[in-house]
């Protein structure tokens, strides 16, 4: 479970976009989440590599590892 305290600005938005289209204000907090949650994640996982100072990887090295390489 998962308790949000918003500004009321956005509140108000919310609330108009889920009576607007019949769908609840947790399924548009969900999909807003769900969306942007791989993007905080690799926001701090770069943050982490800078401060740690690790090697950095090619693109080339990257799709090697991945197994995307022709």
């Amino acid at each position: 479970m998962l308790v949000l305290r918003l500004p009321k600005t956005i509140e108000t938005r919310l609330e108009s976009l889920a009576r607007k289209t019949g769908r609840t204000k947790t399924f548009y907090a969900r999909a807003a989440i769900l969306e942007h949650l791989a993007d905080i994640e690799d926001y701090y996982l770069a943050v982490r590599r800078l401060e740690e100072r690790l090697p950095a990887l090619s693109l080339e090295e990257m799709e090697r590892r991945l197994g995307l390489a022709d």
